[in-house]
């Protein structure tokens, strides 16, 4: 069955940096787009990052610049780099895959930027 598991998740300063990464299984990693997402308390979750099987990202306005989202197909793994970290980046963060049949995610990471 399709398994998205995330980690790299932490405490950080403002200004600091962090890469999250979702290890993937049970499916063909390398023909799906892959999203990050995150969710902060009493907000819907919102799309960070996007990339496609040929490589080509797409950021949320409230990252670009300072996230850079990447995949390895070899180790089925998506990336996501966050630097220049702000206190309002602090929510839970999600790896997503949206397939025909179902919307698949992982239980999430929580990152909190604060000093």
């Amino acid at each position: 069955q399709v398994q998205l598991v995330e980690s790299g998740g932490g405490l950080v300063q403002p200004g600091g940096s962090l890469r999250l990464s979702c290890a993937a299984s049970g499916f063909r990693f390398s023909l799906y787009t892959m999203n990050w997402y995150r969710q902060t308390p009493g907000k819907q979750r919102e799309l960070v990052a996007v990339i496609t099987t040929s490589g080509i990202t797409n950021y949320s306005d409230f990252v670009k610049g300072r996230f850079t989202i990447s995949r390895d197909n070899a180790k089925n793994t998506v990336y996501l780099q966050m630097n220049s970290l702000k206190p309002e980046d602090t929510a839970v963060y999600y790896c997503n895959v949206a397939m025909v049949v179902s919307n698949y995610w992982g239980q999430g990471t929580q990152v909190t930027v604060s000093s």
